[in-house]
Parts: C-alpha cells; structure tokens; sequence
C-alpha cells in the first residue's frame, strides 16, 4: 500500500499495543545517520546529518537504490562540528537528487533508514494529528464512545463576588496527558486549525463525524475539530465582562486516573466538580503559589481572533453561527482592549503555571482578524500599532525562556496585517519576521540547523519557527530561512540525535510509551501527538516528579547538554501536546499541497488572498 494511503488511514486511535520503541538503526562504528523518516519532496532542500558518538573524520558519502546502486556520489560531507551527544557532526546535501523512489546514504560504514522522496511524503499527515485532537476531548470523547467531565464542569472560583457558581463549560481539549483545560491554548490550536483550512484545504478529508466517530459527514474533518475548539471557548465566554481562563488545576495530578474515572479532589469529594477559574488581572493562585497576572489582553486577544477567524470560515457553512462568533470577537476584544496586560494560568498545590508575559501579539491578531472579517479601519490601525508594540518574538535569539513565557511562540498577527494590508503595511510586517528568524538562524549554526531553545515544550518552538519562515517565504518570496525551515521539519520526523520522530505513530522510530495514561493503561497508540521534546539536562534534573520507569534506551544519546527519554515517566521530553500538534497541523497542511520553492506574494499559494488598500 503507498505511504500515502497508510497516512490517511493513520487518523483514528491505533488499538496496536504500544511496546517498547528501539533506538534508530546505527553502524558498529558509532555513526549513525539520521534522516527525516517521512521523506523529502523532491524540489525540497534534502539533506541528512552524521552524528558521530567519538570524534571522526568523515570525507564523503553515497546514495544507493534499493539495488544498491550508487545514484548521488561520491559527495562532500560537510564537518559542521560537536552538537550535544554528537562529538562530530556532518551535513549531507543530496538536494540534487529528484527522482522519486527509495534510497539509503552510505557514510562511514553506516547505512541510513529508508529515504523516500516523492511528491506525497506529507500527504494525510496533517489529518493524521486530528487523531491526537479527538483523544483529547472533553465532553464526549470518541475514544471512550462515554461522557467525560460532562457533568464536573465547573464551579467558578477566584471571583470576587461569583465564587462557589457553576457554569456549564464542558468540552474543549485536555491541555497534555493531565486533563487541565486552557482558553489561550485552546484558543491558539483552534486559531492553527481554522488557518490549516482556510489557507490549504486540499489537505484536509472528511473522514470523521461531528463527535469523532468514524463516518463521513459533509464536512473536513479540521473544520468539526476547529468548531469543537470553538464551541468551549464561548462556554469559557459567557458574558460580556466574564472571561474564564482555566478549567480545572494541577491537583489534577493526585491520581495517575482515565479521565471516564477521574477521581481528581478539589475541595468536593474525589470525582467531584472542577473550578474553573476567571481572569481577574490580578495574581491568582488559591495557596501557596501564585502567577503573575496584570490584565485580560492576552487571554481575550487569543478569544476574538478565534471567534473573528471562525466567523470568516463558517460563514458559508453556518450563517447563524457564524454572526454568534462575530458578535463575541467583537465584545472579548473590547474587554481586552479596555485591560492590557496578561491573564496567566492559575497554580494550586505546584509551583508550575504558564507564565505568559507578553499581550501585545494576541490582541494585534484579534484586531487584524476582526479587520478582515468587517472590514473597519479602527480595527487595522490598531493591529499596526500593537503590531509596533511587540515586533519580534521576545524568545527568538534567547538561549532560554521561562514556561509558556512568551505565547504563542509565533505572532501570527503579522502575517494577517499581510494579508489585508496595503504595500508599507505588508514591508513593515515581513521585516519583523526577517529579524526574528534572523535572530534565530544566528544560533543554528551546529549541524542539526536548529538554533532554539531547549526549554520544556521546545517541540512547539520548532513548529513555531517553521510555521513564521513559511509565512515569510509565502509573503516575500525570499527562500533565505528555507534551509532552516526544513531543518525544523526535519528534526521533528527523526533528523536529531536520538534518531526519533516526535509525533507518535509518523515515521519509523517515534515514542512508544508516552507519558500518557490513556497509552498507558488502554495500551492505545496516541497516533498525530507531538511530544514535549528535548530539554537543556539543567531543566530536567530540577523538574519535580520525574522518574524513569525503564532502562534508557537512548544513553548513548543522553550525554550532553539537551536530553530526551521515550519514558512513561518523563513528562518534561515524553508528553504528547495538544497546541503543538494544532500547530504542526498547519505546517504539514502547507507541505502537503505546495512546492516548498514556490512562492507566490500576491495569491498566498492556495489561500484567498484579502488584500485591500491601506485604510
């Protein structure tokens, strides 16, 4: 069967016992040869990377047929130096080689994993993380066919005269493997899935009903995953001045519980109600530990962009809908509008939280989709001016950044104002993306091409900095960050020194114990979960509560400065995330159906460009 079929049948939950994963083939030389195990297009920069354990001189490779014929070579491997594990890295440039089939690199008495170039290689991959997405939901959740937290969700707390209400607010999306419940991630991956489909919608099927399960119903199966996102998030929007931000806490993590028998105790009996929690603009935190919360801005930003992009997208589908979700963009940017500042996620009995210190983002984004979705110029105007405000992503060229600090990790604001501005607007904008990815380019010297850091999540940095160099590859038509871009790509499907792909169920080698009770105890493949990724040691030494369950597999590779273990235990390296895979979603959309070389400036490769004179 093509790899292509096999991806889109990879969409639901694989009942599959998730045994222990093996470390990627390796030469008994201590080179290995790690590529990206989905493939490369063949108009697409191709390249592999060396890394060798010891130090070793490494001059040239080959590539061979499935004949063993050489087809590319001998070429030049480029010495690209130390990298974490790596006591050597080489870079290997077989771009030139465009001819569809399977191949294998020869360097060093090493052989390479299957390398397939062809045209489908990212074909259905983008359906495939709706997989993840469906697992993941709250309210009824296909996977258990049963109910879960419908009726626990949720009593308001932390409000200074409402505390103690219940406010309907089940469904949504667990954050990660807990069954935490953010609006500003929700929001952001609801916002990714609605810009995969606007922009790309040839990659998306319909394969799956409105409730998940198997059947199709009329409609892409992104778009009921995006509606699911949406709905939750005017549950967590009820009035007019009541923003809620959080559903549930971390003394979610008492009990290692399925979420059908979440036996979570917040003050009302195991199994008993969830607080949802309010922004308040204030500090939050019911004991010992709190954030440092300033205003709503960045938790509304995030709401009226979703709501503003939905309108836009359901219009023709669901017109009564559709002016629901323009009526609530508009009052939730008010609000924000009137509070600047940052809502952060609320800590309980852990020091732990999202400690977003940046708004400025989320409310450009909410003002350039309400622009485009009504075409008011107060609305543009103030996109540019909070665009000014934050031109850059604070992170990009930082060697660390403190939890959730500065999200989301890109600014899609930017590459909106593009869509509907006029000729200064559209410079302005692409040249705060240039210097972002600049910036981090500047780090991305060592072999991998990889110049993030490695802070807990780093795997959504990763989707973040491919998903700004293809927005500013589409806008500019410079190809300068491309080399960087496929980097990224190709280091999330198995190009990085443990030889993994970070999304479970694509590729070869990819995590098999996840820290994930439903993989766990159901032993269920969590098929399209982006994990966590690797971390700086310095972080995962210091985390609390983690413990390696097994033997390391991956020692050898756990030697220098970043660490990553397919652990049941570890859930600094190991958690599959749901806002990272939304935001993969959208970058394997794109890779789907676009040649990577072309761009296109004035018609957004396949989106329906808005563009309208500067107001």
């Amino acid at each position: 069967m093509a790899r292509a079929a096999l991806l889109l049948l990879a969409v639901g939950v694989s009942c599959q016992p998730a045994g222990r994963g093996a470390p990627a083939p390796q030469g008994n030389s201590g080179v290995t040869i790690r590529v990206n195990q989905l493939g490369y297009r063949p108009d697409a920069p191709k390249r592999a990377v060396v890394c060798a354990l010891e130090p070793r001189l490494i001059a040239s490779f080959r590539v061979v047929d499935e004949r063993d014929r050489t087809v590319l070579g001998p070429s030049a491997a480029d010495a690209a130096g130390p990298f974490g594990s790596c006591a050597a890295t080489y870079r290997l440039d077989f771009s030139m080689l465009d001819r569809a089939g399977v191949y294998r690199i020869v360097v060093a008495g090493a052989t390479s994993p299957p390398v397939r170039i062809a045209d489908d290689v990212y074909r259905g991959a983008a359906d495939s993380l709706l997989a993840y997405l469906r697992e993941q939901r709250s309210g009824y959740n296909p996977v258990f066919r049963d109910s879960v937290h419908q009726h626990s969700d949720g009593v308001l707390v932390d409000h200074p005269t409402r505390s103690g209400e219940f406010i309907p607010v089940s469904g949504g999306w667990a954050d990660a493997s807990d069954y935490l419940q953010y609006g500003a991630t929700t929001a952001h991956a609801t916002t990714m899935l609605l810009l995969a489909y606007r922009d790309h919608p040839e990659a998306f099927a319909d394969r799956f009903q409105a409730n998940g399960l198997p059947a199709a119903n009329g409609i892409p199966d992104v778009l009921d995953e995006a509606r699911w996102g949406l709905e939750w998030l005017l549950k967590m929007y009820p009035e007019d001045d009541l923003l809620l931000n959080q559903l549930g806490d971390d003394r979610d993590h008492t009990f290692w519980d399925l979420p059908v028998n979440d036996s979570a105790d917040y003050g009302w009996g195991r199994g008993g109600r969830r607080p949802v929690y309010p922004c308040t603009g204030k500090p939050q935190g019911l004991f010992e530990y709190k954030n440092r919360s300033t205003g709503l801005a960045s938790t509304a930003g995030k709401y009226a962009a979703a709501f503003a992009l939905g309108a836009g997208v359901f219009q023709g589908r669901d017109s009564a809908y559709a002016r629901q979700l323009a009526r609530r963009a508009r009052a939730v940017y008010a609000l924000g509008a009137a509070h600047p500042g940052v809502c952060q996620t609320a800590p309980a009995r852990s020091p732990y939280f999202y400690e977003e210190d940046d708004w400025a983002d989320d409310m450009e984004l909410g003002a350039a989709e309400l622009y485009a979705l009504t075409d008011e110029p107060t609305y543009f105007h103030a996109a540019l001016q909070y665009a000014a405000l934050e031109p850059v992503s604070p992170w990009m060229g930082q060697d660390t950044a403190r939890h959730y600090q500065w999200y989301p990790w890109h600014n899609n604001g930017h590459y909106e104002i593009w869509r509907t501005g006029g000729d200064s607007a559209r410079r302005v904008v692409a040249e705060y993306y240039r210097r972002g990815l600049e910036a981090v380019t500047r780090r991305a010297r060592n072999g991998f091409r990889i110049g993030i850091p490695f802070i807990w999540c780093s795997n959504n940095l990763l989707a973040s900095f491919a998903t700004q160099a293809h927005f500013y590859r589409r806008m500019t038509g410079d190809s300068t960050y491309l080399e960087y871009e496929t980097a990224a790509l190709d280091w999330l499907f198995g190009s990085n020194p443990w030889g993994v792909s970070m999304v479970i169920g694509l590729g070869t080698t990819y995590p098999r114990t996840p820290h994930s009770v439903v993989a766990q105890q159901l032993h269920l493949q969590l098929t399209g979960g982006l994990v966590d990724g690797p971390v700086y040691r310095s972080i995962f030494e210091h985390l609390r509560g983690i413990r390696l369950l097994e033997a390391d597999e991956y020692a050898p590779f756990n030697t220098g400065f970043i660490v990553y273990h397919d652990d049941v235990g570890d859930y600094s390296t190991n958690e599959p995330i749901m806002d990272g895979t939304a935001n993969l979603a959208y970058v394997l959309a794109g890779w789907a159906v676009a040649s990577p070389l072309r761009a296109c400036p004035q018609c957004g490769d396949g989106a329906t460009l808005q563009r309208r004179r500067s107001p």
